[in-house]
């Protein structure tokens, strides 16, 4: 599963821009909504994507986040580490 999510944040990255950053171990109680809330404390968050298990119904932990431009990538990647729902998420571009 750990390839084809990189594989997936590749192709987005190659098809929009680079400011796409991917985050790993993301909480189940944790919504694209309020990742993308999260995230914009570090500029504007164009898009969230939180794929979902059709079996399950559950997102399967991962997930990526485009910001409008680099630098709001960067401010974003510049933070040490980052906490949803008290749980920290790894988040890398």
């Amino acid at each position: 599963m750990a390839a084809s999510a990189a594989r997936g944040a590749v192709a987005l990255r190659r098809n929009i821009d680079r400011s796409v950053a991917f985050v790993r171990k993301i909480p189940w109680t944790a919504a694209s909504s309020q990742l993308k809330e999260y995230f914009a404390q570090f500029g504007h968050v164009k898009k969230c994507i939180v794929p979902f298990d059709k079996e399950t119904g559950f997102h399967r932990g991962l997930g990526w986040v485009q910001f409008s431009s680099e630098e709001e990538l960067q401010n974003a990647l510049q933070q040490e580490y980052h906490i949803i729902d008290g749980v920290k998420c790894l988040f890398f571009s």
